[in-house]
C-alpha cells in the first residue's frame, strides 16, 4: 500500500477514540501528494472533518482560505496544498465537551515520514501552538504570529482560524494589516501557474 492507504488504515488510537464522549472510531484523513507546494501544518481534524473526510470543512477552514485568498477549489487540489495535522484523525471531546489534543502517538507514528513525502513546500504554514512547537519548539503563539518576518517568506506562523481567536485578531489589528498580506504574497508566489486572484490586496 501507499503512505497515504496505510495512514488510513490506521487504528492506533481505537481504544482512547472508544473511551472519549463522543465514543468514534479512528478515521485517519490523509490529504496531501509528493511536491504539494504548500504544507499547512494544523492541530487535528474536527468532528465535521471526521464526519465529512474533507480536512477544515467548516467556518475555520473559510477564515483560513480567506486568510490565503485561496478559493475552495485550490485550496482542496491536493496537489497544491497539502494538510499535515498533529494528529490524523479527530481526537474527541471530553465529558465536559471541550477539545482533546491529539495523541502525540499519532505525530510520533506519521508524521515525520508524511512530510518526507510530501517534500519541501515553497510555504509551510504552522497553525496553532501544537504544530509550532513541533516545528519551532516551545514559544509562546502571539510571540511566533507577530513575530511572522523572523521567519518569512517561507514559514508563517499563525493562530488557529477558528472563531475562539476572534477577540484575539480584534486585539491585534496589525495581523489584518501587515501579516495577512505578506502571507497572501507568499501563497501567489508558491502557486505560479495559479491565475492571479482580483482582490483588494491586489488592487491597492
Amino acid at each position: 500500500m501507499s503512505l497515504p492507504e496505510d495512514l488510513a488504515a490506521c487504528r492506533l488510537c481505537a481504544d482512547r477514540f472508544a473511551a472519549t464522549a463522543t465514543a468514534h472510531a479512528p478515521r485517519p484523513i490523509p490529504w496531501f501528494r509528493p511536491g504539494a507546494p504548500i504544507v499547512i501544518a494544523s492541530q487535528a481534524p474536527g468532528q465535521r472533518a471526521h464526519a465529512s473526510g474533507v480536512l477544515f470543512d467548516d467556518p475555520s477552514g473559510r477564515r483560513l482560505r480567506d486568510w490565503m485568498d485561496l478559493d475552495a477549489a485550490t485550496f482542496w487540489n491536493r496537489d497544491a496544498v497539502a494538510v499535515v495535522p498533529m494528529a490524523f484523525c479527530f481526537p474527541g471531546y471530553d465529558a465536559q465537551g471541550g477539545d482533546l489534543p491529539p495523541p502525540p502517538v499519532c505525530a510520533r507514528t506519521w508524521r515525520r515520514a508524511v512530510l518526507d513525502h510530501i517534500g519541501a513546500p515553497r510555504a509551510l504554514l504552522l497553525v496553532g501552538g501544537a504544530a509550532q512547537g513541533w516545528h519551532l519548539g516551545r514559544g509562546r503563539v502571539s510571540d511566533r504570529v507577530r513575530d511572522w518576518r523572523d521567519h518569512a517568506p517561507g514559514v508563517f506562523c499563525l493562530p488557529h482560524p477558528s472563531w475562539r481567536n476572534t477577540a484575539w485578531l480584534k486585539r491585534n489589528p496589525w495581523f489584518e494589516a501587515e501579516t495577512l498580506p505578506a502571507l497572501r504574497t507568499a501563497i501567489r508566489a508558491a502557486l505560479p501557474d495559479r491565475p492571479k486572484p482580483t482582490t483588494a490586496d491586489d488592487a491597492a
